[in-house]
This record gives structure tokens, C-alpha cells and sequence, in this order.
């Protein structure tokens, strides 16, 4: 029975250490903080634009931001809540544990002592030690009450700090229990808050969905414009490739004349001067001058710089559903930024294109076999053959149709258009 007492004894110290883990809760308010900073910082960019401009698309995508953003607070507050209840259950178990191992260490402590007390004379000690068959069988009962004695000891102390640790777990639970009512409290509010964008966010699509006609034209004359970007990229890589061509049979036709002047006991001939088709799946656009920058680019996937410092994201790459149910498909993705804002290299490489889409100004850079696009622009300071490095200012943001600061940020490889959200870095 002393065995078995002493281990249950020893569980319960283990439990009692055994709550909701604080680090969890730590890591969900500083999530909670992060997204309630990105909250204001929309709200800022919301309150701008709408002292600036009419109510358009950008408003609807920054209400549409900030009603996400919330619903991410409420979720945040919601795993909070799972966390305090769980917590809260851990700890009214333990209690209830307690209160078991409690009942029966003072049971068995009271039988101890009932015994003692009906044992307390001279007389029943020294017949039970005189009783003894021999020596040993003596000894070993001066063992057997010696061992009793402590286990009484044991006992009372048991008793005392299970008592202690009762006392603490019902602490505990009265403080998990406030901070459960308080983070209740704040859901709620975030609550609340939540309804009243949402409200904000019917409106404006509402007042949307009535310039219908006047936002499908805007829309036909942005995808007009799309088509012309993407022509312009496609005619760049094209060109692009044939001066690459054009490059490697000059340099292959030069060293075959080297090697003709040469002594007929010379060295083999170059394989560049041999074969200017490369083999299938290498690309033309790679040389000896640009394959490492063409790495480099790769190796930094998901890592790459944003074109501009501050903006939000109008339209993402593919498929978009607008405020009037219009469909329009995006070759890359659409930033919105404050006219004027500078527009930078996101990596390194030459100016393959400067051109003008009707009012507005497009570059065209080259990194190996990658090509990023940047239109929608004013002011441009970089011209064709330009060697440019990672966030160089290549121009400024302009003003879009609607007159809201925007660029089009595309990137493509030799073949097609590429998602360029999944190469750059995550904000």
C-alpha cells in the first residue's frame, strides 16, 4: 500500500506541472498584434485613398483586406479560447486528482494513527518484539516499526504539500478563468468591429455594382492594354533570342576563320565553332555572361524584393472576380502604390525594353532566361542595353485609369507568363 501510494504521489507532481503551455498563448498575441498592425496600416491607406479618389476597386480590395484581416483577429481569439479552455480542463482535473489522492492519504494517515494510538503502551511493544522467534526474526520487527514510523511521517507530509498543490491549481484555475472572461470580452468587440466592416464593404460593392457600365468599359480598356503589355514582352523575348542566335554564330564564325588561319597540326576545333544549336531543353538566352546571373535568379525564388516599397496587391496574378461579377484575367499581378512612388529592380540584370503603352511608360528587364516587366510608369531613368542591380529606381508609379496610383508587375520565362507572387518575397 505504501508502494502504491508513494507512485500515485509521484504522478500527480508530474500533472501538476503539466498546463497549458504560456509559450503558445505568447506566439498567438504577438500573431494578434502583427495582424492588428496590419489592420491600421490598411486603415491609413483606406482613409488616404478616400480623400484622394471616388470609391473604386482599390477601396473594395483594402475594405476586402481589412475584413480578412479581421476575421483572422477572431480566429486568432478563437484558438486563444481553445487554448484557456483546455488549460482550464487540465487544471480542474488535476484538482480533481487531488482531491482523490487527498481522501485517501487521510484515510489510510487516520487508520496509521488509530492503530498507533491502540499500540501506545510499553507493554503491546514489548510483546510484539519478545514474540519473536529469534534474534533476526527481532531485529527485523525494530525494522518493521522504525519503518512504520517514517511511513506516518511520509504520510503527514504527502497530506501537507498535496494540500499545497490543491492550493495552487485552484489559483490557477480562478486566474484562467479571468483571462478566459477577458479575452471573451475582446472577442466581442473585434466582433462588433468585424460587423461594421462588413457593412462598409456591402456599401461600397454596392456602389460598385451601380457604375457597372462605366467600370466594364474601364475593365475592356485594361485588358486592351494587358494584351499590348504582354505582345511587348513576347516581342522582347523573340528578340531577344534571335540577337542570342545572331551572337553565337558571329562568335562561332570567327573562331572556324581563326582556326582555318591556323597550322593544319592545331589544336581541334571548338565546339562553338562547330554547333551553334544547343541541345533540346537548353535555352539560347543562356551564355557565359549570364548563366550565373540566371542561377542567381533562380536560387532566390520566393526571396525576391516587391517592385515597390509600400503598396497593395489590386489584382493577383490569373483569374480575378471584380465588385460587378466581370471576370479579367491577369498576366501578373497589379499594385496599387501613391502616384510618384519609386519602382525598383527587383533583381539584378540589362534592360532589354523601354517603350510606351499608349499615356503610359514599360521596362523590360533580362536576367538570363527570366524577363521582369514593369508598366504602368512615369518618369523612367534607365534606357535599352542598361546594366541595373537589385532595387535600382528604374522609374516612378503613375496614375491607372481610374486614377489610382498602379504598376503591372509581370515576370516570364522563354515560354510563358509565371506567377510572379510566388517569387517574391512574402510581406
Amino acid at each position: 500500500m505504501l508502494k502504491s501510494l508513494v507512485i500515485s504521489f509521484g504522478l500527480m507532481l508530474v500533472v501538476g506541472v503539466c498546463v497549458a503551455q504560456p509559450q503558445t498563448r505568447d506566439q498567438l498575441e504577438k500573431q494578434r498584434q502583427d495582424l492588428k498592425k496590419e489592420i491600421e496600416e490598411t486603415q491609413i491607406l483606406l482613409n488616404k485613398n478616400k480623400s484622394d479618389t471616388r470609391e473604386g476597386l482599390l477601396q473594395w480590395r483594402l475594405i476586402s483586406k481589412k475584413v480578412n484581416l479581421q476575421n483572422k483577429v477572431i480566429d486568432n481569439i478563437n484558438k486563444d479560447l481553445h487554448e484557456l479552455n483546455n488549460n482550464i480542463y487540465i487544471i480542474q482535473r488535476d484538482i480533481y486528482r487531488y482531491n482523490r489522492l487527498l481522501d485517501t492519504l487521510k484515510q489510510e494517515y487516520a487508520k496509521s494513527m488509530v492503530y498507533a494510538y491502540k499500540n501506545r503502551g510499553n507493554y503491546e511493544f514489548l510483546n510484539f518484539l519478545f514474540s519473536a522467534n529469534n534474534f533476526n526474526d527481532a531485529v527485523k520487527r525494530i525494522a518493521y516499526l522504525k519503518s512504520y514510523r517514517n511511513y506516518r511521517e511520509v504520510q503527514g507530509e504527502n497530506i501537507l504539500r498535496t494540500q499545497e498543490l490543491r492550493k495552487k491549481r485552484i489559483s490557477d484555475l480562478s486566474g484562467a478563468r479571468n483571462q478566459k472572461n477577458e479575452t471573451l470580452k475582446t472577442q466581442n468587440k473585434e466582433m462588433s468591429v468585424l460587423a461594421t466592416e462588413q457593412k462598409e464593404k456591402d456599401r461600397i460593392l454596392a456602389n460598385l455594382q451601380k457604375q457597372g457600365k462605366q467600370l466594364n468599359q474601364q475593365i475592356a480598356a485594361k485588358q486592351r492594354q494587358m494584351k499590348k503589355v504582354n505582345n511587348a514582352i513576347a516581342a522582347a523575348i523573340k528578340k531577344a533570342k534571335e540577337d542570342a542566335i545572331r551572337e553565337a554564330k558571329l562568335k562561332a564564325e570567327r573562331e572556324k576563320a581563326t582556326l582555318a588561319k591556323a597550322p593544319s597540326s592545331a589544336a581541334t576545333p571548338s565546339p562553338t565553332a562547330t554547333r551553334v544549336v544547343k541541345k533540346p531543353g537548353e535555352s539560347v538566352l543562356l551564355n557565359e555572361q549570364n548563366m550565373a546571373l540566371n542561377a542567381s535568379f533562380e536560387k532566390n525564388r520566393g526571396a525576391l524584393p516587391w517592385p515597390v516599397d509600400r503598396g497593395t496587391v489590386l489584382m493577383s496574378y490569373g483569374s480575378n472576380t471584380l465588385p460587378s461579377g466581370t471576370i479579367i484575367n491577369n498576366f501578373g499581378v497589379t499594385i496599387a502604390s501613391d502616384i510618384g512612388t519609386s519602382v525598383k529592380a527587383v533583381f539584378s540584370g540589362t534592360v532589354s525594353t523601354v517603350t510606351s503603352i499608349e499615356d503610359m511608360q514599360m521596362v523590360i528587364i533580362q536576367h538570363g532566361r527570366y524577363f521582369t516587366s514593369y508598366s504602368n510608369l512615369s518618369g523612367v531613368s534607365v534606357s535599352k542595353g542598361q546594366e541595373v542591380s537589385t532595387g535600382q529606381v528604374i522609374g516612378k508609379v503613375a496614375a491607372n485609369l481610374d486614377g489610382v496610383g498602379t504598376i503591372d508587375f509581370l515576370m516570364s520565362d522563354e515560354r510563358s507568363n509565371i506567377n510572379p507572387e510566388t517569387w517574391l518575397r512574402k510581406r
